[in-house]
């Protein structure tokens, strides 16, 4: 199979007809056809369902469909990167559900200035599936915790280390953050992110015994029940840095307790001059906590 194939293969998926597709990648549509035919000989398989009309994908051809794009994009990263053509394309990103994704929608206008021929989606999922889909091309690069389970073909890249702080509805009298987490009802984070997991090691270890009023799966909905008055909680720094002044912030842990987030790419990512670049703002949004390459 060729790259002309799969852009034609991709075209039909897109366009719903040989003959549309024929237009869009200036073939005929006996061409179109006779290249569909090569490449479902090269892979051993129907591709389409030709039972209903308009001919959709079928479940080979849907695998096929998410293979190609991926081929494709990679193919035209190569080509820009050798000819030194201005950056151009789609460029994947994915992110955990974390509160540090605030820092990303800067950092991907500041992107987009940098690039203005780029094309630039988000994806948000949970750390295992961005894992996968980096390894496999399907991301270019995704935003996640400090992991201990990253495959050795990526590399992952903190961008920030920010401190976790014991947060109280505004007015609260400031003492320190064990007497604070022990005398006041306690929105407690529930997650299985890493973050979640720092959190209640440091509790535990610290002998503290809250006062348990809500369990939250979400930083930004625990914020919001401390913001308006239900209890105290913990929070990273990139979740409070928009509401300064609406709660009482005293720094968690003895010593202060961090956390690192940083983006994951492969180690041959043909994107890389993009990824660092990304990298770069979303270092400089994190403030005094970005952590340079």
């Amino acid at each position: 199979m060729d790259i002309r194939q799969l852009k034609t293969f991709i075209a039909i998926a897109e366009y719903g007809t040989f003959a549309k597709a024929a237009d869009a990648v200036g073939l005929t549509p006996s061409a179109v056809s006779q290249q569909i035919q090569a490449l479902e000989l090269e892979v051993r398989a129907e591709l389409f369902d030709r039972s209903t009309r308009p001919i959709t994908l079928n479940s080979q051809g849907l695998q096929m469909l998410e293979a190609a794009q991926g081929l494709v994009r990679s193919a035209d990263d190569i080509v820009d990167v050798i000819s030194g053509k201005s950056v151009s394309g789609t460029f994947t990103i994915g992110s955990v559900r974390s509160s540090a994704l605030s820092l990303l929608p800067k950092a991907i206008i500041a992107l987009k200035n940098d690039f203005p021929g780029l094309k630039i989606k988000l994806h948000v999922a949970n750390t295992d599936e961005l894992l996968n889909d980096v390894v496999t091309g399907r991301l270019d690069s995704a935003m996640v915790a400090e992991y201990s389970g990253v495959p050795s073909t990526l590399r992952w890249s903190p961008f920030i280390q920010e401190p976790l702080f014991v947060i109280a509805p505004k007015g609260t009298r400031i003492r320190p953050a064990a007497e604070m987490l022990t005398e006041l009802p306690y929105v407690k984070f529930i997650s299985r992110f890493r973050l979640a997991n720092i959190i209640e090691t440091e509790v535990a270890r610290s002998g503290i015994v809250t006062n348990v009023i809500a369990e939250i799966d979400t930083i930004t909905a625990v914020v919001a029940c401390v913001v308006n008055g239900l209890g105290v909680s913990i929070a990273p720094w990139s979740a409070l840095r928009e509401i300064a002044g609406e709660v009482v912030a005293v720094p968690f842990g003895d010593p202060p307790i961090f956390r690192q987030i940083g983006l994951i790419e492969r180690r041959a990512s043909p994107r890389a001059a993009v990824i660092d670049r990304l990298h770069q703002h979303l270092v400089s949004f994190s403030g005094e906590f970005g952590v340079a390459r």
